[in-house]
């Protein structure tokens, strides 16, 4: 396959599809929320747990911790990280909760985000600010918007000399925004506040560079693995620079508390140890990454260029068919896209006395319309909170191909042609 350019990309959609164990009968364009998982990483997993089940025991008290030596290394190639900065948790939200809550914050003490940061970790930022007494501000970040230097205006002008810590996403979640991090770590350092990073999306989208982090002055990062890596689900880590480690304890305080083989820090061990659970996740994450990376030729950069390609051709042609401008520049678009509803649109609502689906996070009822009329798998998102309006975000993996994103765009004339 060519991109135009006369170079081969490798092999087209269909192709790669294959590879993942997605339902034929969906147009999935949701990778963004939960991953999916190719078959050969699952297969592994398998394995995984075949193993783990034929001598428990052996498994998980004399081979377990080696074997995490192993996949970390794996994953701190990949990240340009020291293994030893590095610690798998579930997930991102994880990753942040263990930061969050292992800081000493006073009365008063003010902890930073932004009106794009996910909603599950602002709830954590809300938890742990009111046990303290202190406060979360929220500094608002236009969108649309014209410029990166819009967000760091936006931070910079929230910060305050209480300011304790800022946790600023890599890329936003509802609004598929990739933040001027860098920029925004020096900045925030200079002002004598430590930053941690959410990563969630990053790890497989953007060419993330722990080491650069680090230098720039990142306090802590966390990702996940199951997104753009493409592991198994329950994959994630969080780094936490050296000075800071003995300080951020694991969300469940174990063994690992007390136990301390040599050579081995007290950040390692007690995040390695924290209860009997299926490890098999983090074991996958070195497969996940050369699985993937093998994919198309170029390897890993080569993905993420591929992807961002097909976020922007997919944000472009949707543009174009609900006659709505780009909200964003390119350059802070990665694998994820949203795309405004054009203003007093109609299309399926839910009534004001229909109660909302029973499920985590009830979804818009075009959303529902689109899955369930047209086998469409795409969140409609309602944002900012103050003054929301309808999104609809994309996302842009190896399997998707133009013409599902086509489909997307005729699916969303006829559902906001109806009356609302």
């Amino acid at each position: 396959m060519s991109d135009g350019s006369g170079r081969d990309t490798g092999p087209r959609a269909q192709e790669l599809r294959a590879h993942w164990a997605l339902d034929p009968a969906i147009t999935f364009l949701n990778h963004g929320s939960f991953g999916a998982c190719p078959r050969a990483v699952l297969a592994a997993q398998d394995r995984w747990r075949a193993r783990l089940e034929a001598e428990p025991v052996r498994f998980l008290l004399r081979d377990l911790w080696g074997l995490l030596d192993e996949a970390r290394a794996g994953l701190a190639a990949f990240l340009h990280a020291d293994p030893d900065d590095l610690a798998f948790v579930t997930n991102a939200t994880a990753g942040v909760n263990a930061v969050l809550r292992s800081l000493a914050l006073a009365p008063g003490d003010e902890l930073l985000t932004t009106d794009h940061a996910y909603n599950a970790c602002r709830n954590a930022l809300e938890f742990v600010a009111e046990r303290a007494g202190a406060r979360v501000v929220v500094a608002t970040v236009p969108f649309p918007l014209v410029a990166a230097e819009q967000v760091v205006e936006a931070v910079l002008g929230a910060v305050t000399p209480r300011t304790r810590l800022a946790l600023i996403d890599a890329v936003t979640s509802p609004t598929g925004l990739v933040l001027p991090v860098a920029r925004l770590l020096g900045a925030l350092r200079a002002r004598g506040v430590e930053i941690l990073v959410d990563a969630a999306h990053a790890p497989g989208m953007l060419p993330l560079d722990l080491g650069a982090h680090a230098a720039a002055g990142a306090a802590y990062v966390t990702g996940n693995c199951h997104k753009w890596l493409c592991a198994p689900k329950g994959a994630g880590f969080l780094w936490v620079r050296r000075d800071l480690q003995e300080r951020v304890r694991p969300l469940a305080i174990s063994h690992g508390a007390n136990i301390r083989p040599p050579g081995r820090s007290r950040f390692r061990c007690e995040f390695d140890w924290t209860g009997t659970h299926d490890p098999t996740p983090f074991l996958c994450v070195p497969e996940a990454i050369r699985t993937v990376g093998a994919l198309v030729p170029g390897g890993w950069p080569e993905v993420m260029r591929r992807n961002r390609a097909l976020a922007l051709a997919a944000r472009a042609a949707l543009c174009a068919r609900l006659g709505v401008p780009p909200p964003a520049p390119e350059d802070m678009i990665g694998s994820l896209a949203a795309v405004p509803l054009p203003a007093g649109s109609g299309g399926p609502r839910r009534a004001a006395s229909a109660p909302a689906a029973l499920s985590p996070a009830p979804t818009d009822p075009l959303q529902d319309a689109l899955f369930e009329r047209y086998g469409i798998e795409v969140p409609v998102i309602a944002f900012p909170a103050a003054a929301p309006r309808r999104w609809v975000r994309v996302s842009a993996q190896l399997y998707n191909e133009p013409a599902e994103y086509a489909r997307l765009g005729a699916a969303l004339v006829e559902l906001l042609a109806q009356s609302s």
